[in-house]
């Protein structure tokens, strides 16, 4: 299981122009399931990003996590994280998941996260999304759970 953590003053993802989930001072969390994971890839990714200190404490290090600063996550499923580019010019997705597992693991992740009393705003499992962010910093980070 693979995760890309920005941390933003804001978000939001829409479908069709309409607004599914937004939120505030948070992370917004890509998501992509690869064949092979389990409830466990998502209950450790959920405690990292959680628990992950970059926000800024009161000497302007990174020193803060999510739950420190009572902050938001965006969670959006993105399968293609696991597209493979080394052959052609076209991605292979073969190791991504299979929608119905990768759907299974990707609520999973999302009740992991709610269980540490974050709220969690979501986009739609398989569709046409639109997110729009700002980065705060920039601050990317990019966290596989079998690394």
């Amino acid at each position: 299981m693979r995760v890309v953590v920005q941390r933003v003053s804001r978000g939001h993802v829409s479908i069709e122009g309409d607004i599914v989930g937004k939120i505030n001072h948070g992370l917004v969390i890509l998501l992509g399931v690869a064949e092979g994971d389990t409830e466990g890839d998502a209950r450790f990714l959920a405690d990292k990003c959680v628990n992950l200190r970059i926000f800024q404490d009161e000497n302007d290090k990174m020193n803060l996590s999510l739950l420190d600063i009572g902050g938001e996550i965006l969670s959006i499923s993105q399968f293609t994280l696991y597209g493979d580019c080394r052959k052609g010019r076209r991605p292979s997705f073969i190791k991504a998941a299979g929608p119905d597992e990768g759907n299974r693991l990707y609520e999973k992740f999302n009740s992991y996260i709610s269980e540490h009393g974050v709220n969690v705003e979501t986009g739609e499992f398989g569709a046409m999304m639109n997110v729009e962010l700002i980065n705060a910093g920039p601050v990317t980070i990019i966290i596989d759970s079998k690394d």
